[in-house]
């Protein structure tokens, strides 16, 4: 039989996760959700990451660090594929997720980028309401259904831990909040769509010591729910929260391994000097 050529393709899109009971690749410690394979990355002719192979397990807090410069920003911003917005930008080897490459040229961006929510090292809420900065996302996307929205707006921010504070003004503007508030706020607002993934990139460096230890006890509820990739600088706050830790340096994965490992018992002499202070 003959293929119809003319016949419209249809987009590829990443596989979801199984509909069952419980999530088996999360119950199973290390099970990979993400694997970044032989990943090279270009600003140019300037190469800022190579030959990167990571296993991103589900439903576990992983930790990117290193010094300034060692990109650890760039790999992140890779997984949603957010560095497609740079010119001069490529890269070389795959990123995928559940077997399936982000970098097919079939697959529908705008969609991976909805299972993929992002919160940025500074907060940035919109000059929009609290109600209108968590629902920003479903109303782009023609949801109009004033139930649905309601039901958002009050799990997303139950879920950030911010319901409570804000429950009786949510149609005042979102620039009245506190830093901490608004990152919260950011983080409501990345999960209103109920991503799979979170990306966090400095979560935390803004914010006053209260408020950072607010978001990082957020940061450990949330993993309930999403796989969660956090860059810092701040090793306190990796060795705090997270399950794994990734080591780069000069855009070199140096060591991979349980954060408990890297922090007691490094393999790598980079590694502990990093970890321990000698340099960074």
């Amino acid at each position: 039989m003959e293929l119809d050529r003319n016949a419209p393709r249809a987009e590829p899109t990443l596989p979801a996760a199984a509909d069952s009971g419980h999530a088996p690749s999360a119950s199973a410690p290390g099970a990979p959700l993400i694997e970044v394979v032989d990943f090279d990355f270009f600003y140019g002719t300037h190469q800022v990451l190579h030959g990167v192979n990571l296993h991103i397990p589900e439903k576990r807090i992983t930790a990117l660090i290193g010094p300034s410069g060692c990109g650890k920003t760039t790999l992140l911003r890779s997984l949603n594929r957010m560095n497609d917005l740079i010119e001069g930008a490529w890269h070389r080897g795959d990123i995928r997720i559940r077997g399936a490459s982000i970098f097919d040229p079939h697959l529908d961006v705008i969609g991976l980028r909805k299972r993929i929510g992002m919160v940025f090292q500074k907060s940035n809420p919109f000059p929009k309401s609290i109600y209108e900065n968590v629902v920003y996302s479903l109303r782009v996307a023609g949801v109009r259904n004033r139930a649905r929205l309601d039901e958002t707006v009050e799990r997303s921010l139950r879920a950030a831990a911010l319901w409570d504070e804000v429950k009786d003004r949510l149609h005042a503007s979102a620039l009245g909040l506190s830093g901490g508030q608004q990152q919260r706020l950011c983080i409501a607002r990345a999960i209103a769509n109920q991503p799979e993934i979170l990306l966090m990139d400095e979560p935390c460096s803004a914010l006053d010591p209260v408020a950072t230890a607010r978001i990082e006890e957020l940061i450990l509820e949330l993993k309930k729910e999403f796989t969660i990739v956090i860059v810092t600088h701040n090793m306190q706050q990796a060795a705090r929260v997270s399950d794994f830790t990734a080591f780069f340096y000069l855009g070199t994965l140096v060591e991979f391994d349980t954060t408990n490992n890297i922090f007691t018992s490094p393999k790598q002499k980079r590694t502990e000097d990093y970890v321990t202070g000698r340099f960074g």
